[in-house]
Order: C-alpha cells, then structure tokens, then sequence
C-alpha cells in the first residue's frame, strides 16, 4: 500500500501546483487584484492546513493538497472561467495547455538535476551523514561548547525522567560503549557526571556545511600538484589550444564546403560526415602509433593537436551557418577588392557568432573532461590534466566520500560557470543551424 500512497501524493502534490501556477497566470496575463489575492490565499490556505490537519506521512500530503486543489478549482470557476468571451476562452485554453508542458519541463529539470544537488551536498557533509537512510540533504554538524579549554560535543539524555543537555568528557573503549558525560543544562542536575550508552544520548546537531573538506581535499594530493593548481595549469592549456584548433580548423574547412566550388566537393563532404560513424576504439591504435612515431608520447600535445584537424561534426555545424549567410554580401566584397581569406575573416566569422560560442562551449566541455586520452598518452604526474588528477584521487581515496565529492565539485565547478554564462548562445547556435536567411 506505501508505494500506492506515495503515488497519489505525488500526483496530489502535481495537481495542486498546476493549479496553482495556472491561477497565478491567469491573474498576470488578465490582471486583477482579487485574481492574486487568491492565488496568495491559495498558498496561505495550503500551509494553514498543513499544520492543523492531524494526519502524517503520505495521508498529510495528500489532504492537504486536496484542499489547495479544491481551492483552486473553486477559485478558476468563479474568477477565471466568470463572463468570458470567446478569445478569452481559447487564451485560457492556451494557459492550461501551457502549465501542463511547464510541468513537464519542472519534473525533467529535477531529474536532471537532482545528481548534481547531492553532489554537493555530500561535498559539504560530515562522514556519519552520507549514508543514512533517509538521505540529509541539508549538511549538519553537531553542536559543541566550549568546557575545560576543549570543544565538547553535546547530545540529549535523560536523567530521573527528565530530558537535561550534557557534554561528552570521555569515550571509554569498552565493549558496552559506555561514555562519561556531564550536565550543562541549569538546574539541580547542572555540573553531575555519570556513564551513559551510546543509544542513550542523543547528537543535537544545527545545519552548516563542512567547507573544511575543499581543503582537505587539495591537501590530500600529492605533493607534485601543489594544491592542484599543476593538474589545472595543464588542463587550462590543453583547452584553449583546443579551442584555438576547433574553431580555426572547423571554420575554415566549414567555409570552403559551404562558400566556395570545386570539383568532388560534395562527394568529400559526404565521405566527412560517414566519418562520424566510426567508432573511437577503431582509430585508437593507429592514432597511437603515429603519435608514438612523432615522439609525442608523455607530451601534452596529443591532446590539443587533434583539434588542428577538423572534425566532422563541427564542419558540419558551420557549413550550415553559412549556407545562410546572403550571396549578395560575399558578392560586395569581390567587388571591392577582398581575398577568399578576407571575407572568411571579417564577413563570414563574425556573421556565424552563435555557432561559434556553441562550437566553443563543445570544445570546452570535451578537451576539460578528457579522462582517456590523458590516460593512454600521459604517464608522468606533473604531466596530468584534472580529468586524469580526479581518476587516480578516487582511486586511493575513494572511501572517503565527502572528500571524493569535493573534489568533484571542483573539476567540475568552470564547467558549470562557462555553460551558465554561455547557454544562451549555445541553445541559439544549436537551433539556428540549418534556418534559412
């Protein structure tokens, strides 16, 4: 019966904040001010029955958002649905169908997203929290008072029947877990010491993350990396010649496919784009060899200089672009003098800049998070990028949860800046390709 209940209150809890975010529309796309004191009422009533209603678990939600939803019900047939006329109607046919796609976006952005939040929130946490069942998402640690010039940690107990505060002393290393504790709560038991069990007391604990694991983290490397910062100095090189190689090779090889004509043209494109159907493991060795015969093994260089020759996917990107960009520009500049290379640069690149910033946040993401091939070509430690620095800590302390996340969360941190400062030209490249001017 418990998996039944959990789905009605999900469905309860869905069907309640549709209605809600449909209210709250409605009143800003038709305004009127009792349309949002009811939708503020909705939440007030919500919270209000929340605490009054005495029922528990999975009973307590369901209540609960029937009577949010029964609310809102009454709250659209009497306000929203009150003297509409026919475009009206079909704008609140519009909204309805508007909230169930926003719905359905909510639930796929909390999928997505969830791995990310417990990352890191077991970044922050202590040992003790990360497996317990339930999970803590709110990292905790437990309270402690300063006693005797040393940091006690305080917990819960009870002494003649009455619920009293007390600090550990001692931990004796007896087979009972016997723990010597003192009274710091006022009154007739405050100062009295006595042995109690581990099952006995109680941890009082407050939220606050354990920033201290970042640390912790980089000081755990070895002493090669100082801190990291020789891992990130590789990493930081291999990426901008990556981008550099990507964006001037794809663009280029790109503009001739797309702007220029000359014989088998399309034949080679076509035998371009089956390259993409080769599997990596295929190309592997032969890729090896060639870079063992040119003595770049244990060098960084077999990681960046592949972008110097264009891949398929990001020819095909920009060939796109700019098979949109107007003949009559290309045509312009001809007739004022300008080379092929003269309008590549200054007409056709900065026409195609979404494409670009998709091509470069690609790039990015790819050369940062390389894991194998710094695995096959590097052996030296100073040599290693993050990708391959994070492998080899999670494999001697990968015991050590909080640490390992830690230390994920950093690899992982410029990743999540560049794409949120950057999405937007990313989403516009990717749907652009291929529009028609």
């Amino acid at each position: 019966m418990a998996p039944v209940l959990w789905i009605l209150a999900v469905g309860s809890i869905y069907a309640a904040f549709g209605f809600w975010i449909f209210n709250v529309a409605d009143a800003i796309r038709r305004p009127n001010g009792i349309k949002f004191l009811s939708a503020i009422a909705t939440v007030v009533l919500t919270i209000i029955v929340a605490q009054l209603i005495p029922l528990t678990g999975s009973y307590k939600i369901i209540a609960t958002c029937a009577v949010s939803v029964a609310y809102s019900w009454a709250h659209y047939r009497t306000l929203s649905r009150k003297c509409l006329k026919w475009q009206e109607a079909k704008l609140l046919r519009e909204m309805r169908r508007q909230t169930v796609i926003h719905l359905v976006l909510l639930t796929g952005s909390v999928i997505f997203i969830f791995p990310f939040i417990w990352l890191v929130s077991t970044s922050v946490k202590e040992d003790v929290e990360i497996f317990r069942i339930p999970p803590v998402w709110l990292p905790t640690q437990q309270v402690k008072v300063k006693l005797d010039g040393k940091d006690r940690k305080i917990y819960e107990s009870r002494v003649d029947g009455q619920v009293v505060t007390v600090a550990l002393l001692k931990e004796l290393n007896d087979d009972e877990g016997h723990r010597l504790v003192r009274v710091i709560t006022s009154g007739k038991h405050k100062g009295h010491k006595f042995m109690a069990l581990k099952p006995d007391l109680k941890e009082i604990r407050h939220i606050a993350p354990v920033w201290a694991n970042y640390p912790k983290a980089l000081n755990f490397l070895p002493p090669e990396y100082v801190y990291g910062l020789v891992p990130l100095w590789n990493t930081t090189q291999i990426v901008i010649l990556s981008i550099l190689g990507t964006i001037f090779s794809s663009s280029l090889v790109a503009y001739s496919f797309a702007r220029l004509k000359w014989p088998g043209r399309d034949i080679l494109f076509g035998v371009l784009l089956a390259t993409m159907m080769i599997p990596g493991a295929v190309t592997m060795l032969p890729v090896f060899l060639i870079f063992r015969w040119l003595g770049w093994v244990d060098t960084l260089r077999p990681l960046w200089a592949p972008s110097f020759c264009a891949g398929a996917f990001g020819v095909f990107l920009l060939r796109q672009f700019f098979m949109t960009i107007p003949n009559d520009l290309e045509d312009a500049a001809k007739i004022d003098g300008c080379s092929l290379f003269g309008i590549y640069w200054r007409i056709m690149l900065p026409l195609i800049k979404p494409a670009l910033a998709a091509l470069v946040i690609m790039s990015f993401i790819g050369a940062w998070s390389n894991f194998m091939g710094a695995l096959i070509y590097i052996n030296s430690p100073e040599k290693m990028p993050l990708a391959y620095a994070l492998a080899l800590f999670a494999g001697q302390h990968g015991g050590e949860q909080s640490l390992m996340m830690a230390a994920s969360t950093l690899v992982m941190l410029p990743v999540l800046i560049v794409f949120f400062f950057t999405q937007r030209y990313f989403i516009q490249g990717i749907t652009l390709t291929g529009i028609k001017g």
